[in-house]
């Protein structure tokens, strides 16, 4: 067996990769942070299309506790990825708190892509926990099942016993077999 020994030149390239990938989800995520203003007018909107795609979202939303809504999550990679995002809590219909969501991965990917999250929390003491961390980790600290449904069916006719539960949305509306797990939510300060 014939062993491989590696130099600095052959650990350049990779190395580059991961300082490109690196460099350009910064300017997203701390170079122009978006403004309360911007956060909240993006919720409105995001929760606007959620109630349009979902059958009884309305009514659903109603019901929760509190929504975390990430309107737009870019996920960027080139063999090492990352994503973030910026948010909003809303309890009773008003922000409560602003959100920042972050998360890394391996594996093959190339490309980047925007995505939009809702949370809904339906359980006070699942929402109170949430709020009451510092740094919330999905699949960690908490579980949040990603809700799926036939077309046409009313949300309100799913039997949910999850105290929190996850949409995802893109381009061309809710998307399935995405998952948030290992993503980070941490309150910021806006």
């Amino acid at each position: 067996m014939k062993m491989k020994s590696f130099t600095l030149k052959s650990l350049l390239l990779p190395l580059l990769i991961a300082l490109f990938t690196t460099t350009l989800l910064l300017p997203a995520t701390s170079a122009r942070a978006a403004s309360a203003e911007e956060i909240d007018i993006k919720v409105t909107a995001t929760l606007e299309q959620f109630t349009k795609e979902v059958k009884g979202g309305s009514a659903f939303l109603n019901k929760a506790k509190g929504v975390l809504v990430f309107p737009s999550v870019i996920k960027a990679g080139f063999g090492v990825g990352g994503e973030y995002g910026e948010g909003a809590l809303r309890i009773n219909g008003k922000t409560a708190d602003y959100y920042s969501t972050a998360a890394a991965s391996i594996g093959f990917q190339i490309g980047a892509q925007s995505k939009s999250i809702v949370v809904v929390f339906l359980k006070s003491d699942a929402l109170k926990e949430f709020r009451n961390s510092s740094g919330w980790k999905a699949g960690v600290d908490g579980s949040v099942a990603l809700v799926e449904w036939g077309a046409g069916e009313d949300i309100n006719s799913v039997d949910i016993k999850d105290p929190i539960v996850g949409f995802i949305f893109g381009n061309k509306g809710l998307m399935y077999n995405l998952t948030i797990e290992g993503s980070k939510f941490t309150k910021l300060v806006k």
